[in-house]
C-alpha cells in the first residue's frame, strides 16, 4: 500500500490537518476489558468532532501488547469497528490510526494487522531502537512503511522514547510511504529540529506534521515557521494534532482547533486571548499527565478526566502500579476551578446515556 492507495478524502484529511484524540484502554474494577465503556470512547470522540482517533498508542497503554494481557487485537479491532459503525450512522470519514511498537518483525505483524483491519496508517515507535544507528532505524522505517502508510513519531524520552537526531529526522523524511510526523518530545529545540530536517529534506510539501506536544499546543498550530534552507525561505505549519490532552475535553478542543485553524489559513492577527488560553491548556495539561512527577500519573491523570465526566467507571491502568500521584487529584480541583471553559462537560453529560447503550 501507498499513499496514493488511502482513499482521497481520507489522504485530504489527513494532510489538510485535523483533531485526532489518542483513545484510551477502558478497563472496569478487575482490570478486565470494558467494552461498553470502550465503545462510548469512541462514539464520545466521533460526536465531539475529532477527525480521527489513534489507538494502541501510549495513551491505550503499551502493555496491550504483553502476552498475559492479549488485549492488542481485541482493544483494536473492536476499536475499528465501533468507527466505522458510529462514523456511518453520523455521515462522517474517521481516519484510524494505529500504534506501532517493536522490532521489525513484531512491527511488520503489527502493521499487517491495522492493514487487514481497515486502518488507514500506523503510528511508528522507535522505542526498541534506543541503541541502533541511524541507518538501522531507518531500514526499519522502509520495511514498515512498505507495509502500511506511516507516521513518523517523536516520543518524549520521560515516557519511553529517545532523543532522535536531526539527520534521523531528514532520512525519515525521504523514506517513501512517510505521510506525517506526530512531533511530540516536549522540546522546542527537537520540534525545530524535526521541522528543519523535513525542510532540508525538501519534503515541506509532500508529508503533513501534527503536533504531539501537549505541553504547547496552541503555539505549535499557530506558529508559521520560517526555515531558511539551500538559501531560500521555507514557511512551513504544524497541520494538525494527535494528542493524549485532546483524549479529554474533546468537544472544547475541536472548537479551539477550528478557530486556531481559521486564523492561521487567513494569516490574521493572532489574538492576544489565544495565546493565554494556551498557558492555561498547558497548566491543565501539567495536571492532567502529572508533569510535577514526571509524568507517572499521565495516563491515570486522563482516567480521571473520563471518570468525572462517566465516561470510564474509573482510573484503573493495567499495571496496578499506575495510579494517581499524591496531590494529582486536588490539583485537578484546581484546575476546573480555575478554567472552566477548557472542559466539556455539559456536552458530555448531554450525550453520556446514547454513547453508552
Amino acid at each position: 500500500m501507498n499513499k496514493t492507495e488511502l482513499p482521497r478524502d481520507i489522504f485530504d484529511k489527513i494532510m489538510g490537518g485535523t483533531v485526532i484524540p489518542a483513545i484510551p484502554l477502558a478497563l472496569d474494577e478487575k482490570r478486565r476489558f470494558d467494552e461498553k465503556r470502550q465503545k462510548a470512547l469512541v462514539r464520545y470522540y466521533i460526536d465531539a468532532g475529532a477527525g480521527g482517533i489513534a489507538i494502541g498508542v501510549h495513551t491505550t497503554q503499551f502493555e496491550i501488547r504483553r502476552p498475559e494481557y492479549g488485549l492488542f487485537r481485541p482493544v483494536l479491532d473492536l476499536v475499528s469497528k465501533t468507527i466505522d459503525e458510529h462514523a456511518a450512522k453520523r455521515n462522517k470519514k474517521i481516519i484510524k490510526i494505529g500504534g506501532i511498537c517493536g522490532r521489525t518483525p513484531q512491527a511488520l505483524r503489527e502493521a499487517s494487522f491495522l492493514r487487514e483491519n481497515g486502518f488507514h496508517a500506523g503510528l511508528l515507535s522507535m522505542a526498541d531502537f534506543a541503541e541502533d544507528p541511524v541507518d538501522v532505524m531507518i531500514g526499519h522505517v522502509r520495511e514498515v512503511a512498505a507495509a502500511i502508510p506511516v507516521f513518523g513519531f517523536y516520543l518524549q524520552p520521560s515516557v519511553g522514547g529517545r532523543v532522535l537526531s536531526y539527520g534521523f529526522w531528514r532520512e525519515m523524511a525521504c523514506v517513501e510511504n512517510v505521510i506525517g510526523i506526530k512531533i511530540a518530545p516536549f522540546n522546542r529545540y527537537r520540534t525545530i529540529d524535526v521541522v528543519r530536517a523535513v525542510c532540508d529534506a525538501g519534503r515541506e510539501n509532500a508529508l503533513v506534521l501534527y503536533t504531539g506536544n501537549d505541553d504547547s499546543i496552541v503555539s505549535d498550530l499557530l506558529t508559521e515557521y520560517r526555515i531558511v534552507s539551500d538559501g531560500k525561505e521555507k514557511r512551513v505549519r504544524i497541520k494538525g494534532g494527535l494528542l493524549g490532552q485532546w483524549s479529554v475535553w474533546t468537544r472544547s478542543a475541536a472548537q479551539l482547533f477550528e478557530r486556531v485553524r481559521g486564523i492561521a489559513e487567513q494569516n490574521l492577527p493572532i489574538p492576544q486571548d489565544l495565546p493565554a488560553l494556551g498557558v492555561q491548556l498547558t497548566d491543565a495539561n501539567a495536571v492532567i499527565f502529572d508533569a510535577a512527577h514526571n509524568f507517572a500519573g499521565c495516563i491515570p491523570g486522563i482516567h480521571e478526566v473520563l471518570r468525572r465526566q462517566g465516561l470510564l467507571a474509573g482510573t484503573w491502568c493495567l499495571n496496578p502500579s499506575q495510579v494517581l500521584s499524591p496531590g494529582q487529584s486536588a490539583a485537578l480541583d484546581r484546575i476546573y476551578a480555575s478554567y472552566p471553559h477548557l472542559s466539556d462537560d455539559d456536552f458530555v453529560k448531554t450525550h453520556l446515556g446514547e454513547w453508552l447503550l
